[in-house]
């Protein structure tokens, strides 16, 4: 249940009173039953706020709805929390007085350093390392413990090893799982005490320990009287608004028990926009086109689009750190799902990721000079450096295709599987020096981008007033007021002001055909305001062109790609410079789709609702960078009719006259070059 500001919120008991016939109104995500309309308003709009927190993770500034699914997702992870470590772990948490950062270290630590019965690890056997399972914990012989293990996998049987004969693995969660799992796990921290439940099933006490006892009392002391004054300040600030009225609009969630019957409560106006999911159809709506559907035709499986994304994003955006020539999504994803275990696309990105590992100097580069291998990764020899990452991170759901790899077969291996390692190189790389300080060079520049920016348009303001002032000046001086209808005539002054302190190739022009125009006097006037016009048409080009410039060296300048918005069921919308199409991610994150031509984008963008909060920020985003995504779809949508072009062609050719199997357009990954490649 999430938290209100991080106190225990308790959802009210459903009224005891409730006629048969009478109206009601639901909350969709609680559940909760109110008979009174603006007492339901009120509480939704509590539910809007972003005063919640999630219990499980610690997360602040969340709206109800994403505190629950904050906790959702927080819960199944903390569900895979190791069984075998959940007794030793709450025996260190009950009653703990530590911080919850101090906490977690002390866990990971003992966890790491105190062999549990049931954990899976390695250990030695005649020479040589086999995985195993802890049995039991012996008596210790010597001041050292001794282990009985069960051997997995080839060998059988047990044996009594010494814990020097053991290799630890790192243990199977992260950090945040762990304080995850503590949360959920505790009703209270000061200090921790676990739930009851809990405490039965593993065996743990429930009897504070006599040097905590006069602390809980004291400390129990002190939060009910805390409580009680909460609860007078709230019945106070209660009288003082009885009258304020919450403002909002009927759910989606709203239920209507007998509809038929009707109230006559008085509406308070609607103030949009509001969330969405409370957008309900008016008289006054926008007239929305249909949403068109996604396509989802994507050259790997569904849950592989995510890294696929992720990895090739990373890849385009820092080519030139990487020294990666650049690639297409749609031959990376091919190149991918190749069963050729030495398809080149592949291998010149692990080796520019391995290859920036080492030149970082970090924990691979260890491993690089403890391996003692060569400074160059060939295409023969790049597995062997693949493996010695693998067994660096140490997980073993990649870890266990290191034998497949080493064999050469490489490319048999899973989708997911080959996406999952370079996700990983993507990660390692993000941590590296070069790329950081990569990273802050970009960050300065594009902070000097944006200091010209705002420099050019003060400028840009300081001129024209300076030009609107001199006009009003000479205006008065002739006794005349200037007229503002006539903007050729007032532009003429904007633009003698330009000339004078602007472009020197539009100077030089305008100079050149000003001294024509002098030898006939008669045709002077209207021959100057049609160049006056001309040059205004020309110095707002120039200035389009100048702004579209500094946009173009922002861009250079990769960051990080940020989602263009969500739509009122919280799906996020992506838009991906060197691809085009505008990328769909479900709530969930289980499913991707695309849109790929400006009529689907224009029909998205006809069907959000700009009384909707979420819709209203996405529709905001894509009119920012709608001419900008409508040039890359053109660009791709001339790419893909080229290339079915070729391909009919391929077909229609003579089978007596075979192009090479490389030759075919759908085969173009095969014949990736590297022209960026170091020597």
């Amino acid at each position: 249940m999430p938290l209100l500001k991080r106190t225990q919120f308790t959802l009210p008991e459903p009224p005891s009173d409730l006629e048969p016939d009478e109206l009601v109104f639901q909350v969709r995500f609680t559940k909760e039953i109110f008979q009174d309309y603006h007492e339901y308003l009120k509480r939704i709009n509590l539910y809007r706020h972003r005063v919640w927190t999630c219990k499980v993770t610690g997360k602040t500034n969340l709206t109800y709805e994403e505190a629950l699914l904050s906790e959702q997702r927080a819960t199944e992870k903390v569900q895979q929390f190791p069984e075998e470590l959940i007794g030793p772990a709450l025996r260190i948490v009950q009653y703990s007085m530590l911080p919850l950062r101090d906490l977690v270290s002390m866990i990971r630590t003992r966890l790491q350093d105190h062999l549990v019965e049931g954990v899976e690890l390695y250990g030695r056997k005649d020479g040589c390392v086999y995985p195993c399972k802890i049995i039991q914990i012996l008596d210790e012989e010597d001041g050292k413990p001794r282990y009985e293990v069960a051997w997995l996998n080839k060998l059988n049987g047990n044996s009594i090893v010494s814990g020097e004969d053991l290799i630890r693995k790192k243990l199977p969660f992260t950090g945040s799982v762990l304080k995850s799992f503590i949360r959920e796990s505790t009703y209270r921290n000061v200090p921790w005490v676990i739930h009851d439940n809990l405490a039965s099933k593993y065996g743990i006490s429930t009897d504070p320990p006599e040097e905590l006892k006069s602390k809980i009392r004291f400390l129990n002391g002190c939060i009910v009287s805390y409580r009680k004054r909460k609860e007078n300040e709230a019945a106070e600030e209660e009288k003082f608004q009885k009258r304020n009225r919450v403002e909002g609009g009927k759910s989606d969630s709203l239920i209507l028990v007998n509809a038929a019957n009707g109230g006559n409560w008085k509406k308070d106006p609607i103030k949009y926009p509001i969330d969405d999911l409370l957008v309900q159809p008016s008289a006054d709506d926008p007239v929305l086109t249909d949403r068109p559907s996604p396509s989802r035709d994507f050259s790997v499986p569904m849950d592989c689009v995510g890294n696929l994304l992720m990895v090739w994003n990373f890849c385009s955006s820092f080519g030139r750190l990487l020294h990666l020539w650049p690639f297409s999504l749609e031959n990376f994803g091919k190149a991918v799902c190749h069963k050729d275990s030495n398809v080149i696309l592949v291998v010149e990105t692990h080796a520019t990721l391995l290859y920036l590992l080492i030149n970082d100097g970090g924990e691979y580069y260890n491993v690089f000079q403890k391996k003692k291998r060569k400074p160059k990764i060939t295409l023969i020899t790049w597995t062997e450096y693949l493996c010695d990452f693998l067994e660096m991170i140490n997980i073993p759901e990649l870890s266990s295709n290191i034998a497949t790899i080493k064999r050469g077969h490489y490319g048999l291996l899973d989708a997911h599987i080959k996406l999952s390692i370079l996700r990983q190189l993507v990660n390692h790389a993000l941590a590296t020096d070069l790329v950081r300080v990569k990273l802050d060079e970009y960050i300065e520049q594009r902070q000097a981008i944006a200091a010209n920016k705002r420099e050019e348009a003060l400028e840009d303001g300081r001129k024209k007033k300076e030009a609107k002032e001199r006009l009003k000046a000479e205006s008065e001086a002739n006794g005349v007021l200037p007229d503002m209808s006539d903007p050729v005539g007032n532009n003429l002054h904007l633009a003698e002001n330009f000339i004078q302190n602007g472009n020197v190739a539009v100077k030089n022009s305008y100079q050149q055909k000003h001294s024509l125009e002098n030898g006939d006097s008669k045709h002077h006037g209207s021959e100057l305001r049609k160049l006056t016009k001309q040059l205004m048409k020309d110095i707002e080009k120039n200035k389009e062109h100048r702004r579209e410039y500094l946009e173009q060296e922002m861009e250079k300048r990769y960051i990080r790609t940020n989602s263009l918005g969500k739509d009122r069921d919280y799906n996020r919308y992506w838009f991906f410079q060197r691809d085009g199409r505008v990328f769909v991610e479900s709530s969930d994150f289980k499913e991707w789709g695309y849109y790929s031509s400006m009529a689907e984008l224009d029909a998205l963008m006809g069907s959000l609702n700009p009384k909707g909060e979420r819709e209203r920020a996405l529709k905001k985003q894509l009119k920012k960078h709608y001419q900008k995504i409508c040039l890359e779809l053109q660009k791709r949508n001339r790419g893909t009719a080229q290339k079915y072009a070729m391909e009919e062609s391929e077909v229609r050719r003579s089978s007596r006259v075979r192009a090479p199997p490389r030759a075919n357009p759908a085969l173009a990954f095969l014949n990736y070059v590297n022209k960026w490649k170091e020597d």
